[in-house]
């Protein structure tokens, strides 16, 4: 097993690019289409978001990051993409591979209901990865400042996961405003203390 990160000079298609998970936000995936179609120099804008890869079973490349924007890619039409390849795990059989990934934090095999699921219910393509609302509930609340961008791995599915207890998802569907309220008054509580990029509780009074 090697630890690289080398950009390869000629991109990959991306419809031969592996998800290591079941779900995005598709709300998420909307507005990084919407930004695209805003971007004036499309080429430097791909030069300068090289995706990271894993080189790995029968040479594939699997991504670990920014499944939300090769989607977005995808949709609108764009066939390639450069990409960074972290690690060469070519050398691993089939077991092994995936329990790697799982223990690096680069694997992240949970539905849409956040049930943990095995192996091979991760998809093979990325137009294959299945909506989860939660997932765009928690971007949203990111970028409202309800908690800080943090390093840890799928650190967004962490707070997904949290809003999926306590927001109802008729909510999500039928007033996102709303649900993006509750969840800010929800990640300011001691109850998200433990989550990454918590940002402190609400003053009381």
């Amino acid at each position: 097993m090697t630890l690289v990160r080398e950009p390869r000079l000629r991109p990959v298609p991306i419809d031969e690019l592996h998800p290591t998970q079941i779900t995005v936000g598709m709300r998420e995936v909307e507005a990084k289409r919407k930004h695209w179609r805003g971007v004036g120099r499309k080429a430097e804008f791909l030069g300068s978001h090289m995706i990271p890869v894993i080189h790995g079973l029968k040479n594939r490349f699997y991504i670990i990051d920014h499944h939300h924007l090769v989607r977005a890619l995808h949709e609108e039409g764009v066939r390639q993409i450069a990409v960074t390849v972290v690690a060469d795990l070519t050398r691993l059989d089939k077991p092994s591979f995936w329990t790697y990934l799982d223990n690096r934090g680069w694997l992240h095999p949970y539905d849409a209901k956040g049930r943990r699921r095995s192996y091979a219910d991760i998809p093979r393509r990325v137009l294959e990865m299945t909506d989860d609302p939660y997932r765009s509930l928690a971007g949203e609340l990111r970028r409202a400042g309800g908690f800080a961008k943090d390093t840890t791995p799928f650190s967004e599915f962490l707070w997904a996961d949290f809003l999926r207890r306590r927001v109802k998802r008729a909510r999500i569907e039928n007033n996102f405003t709303r649900a993006v309220e509750e969840a800010l008054q929800l990640g300011r509580s001691d109850d998200a203390s433990y989550l990454p990029g918590w940002c402190g509780a609400l003053p009381a009074g």
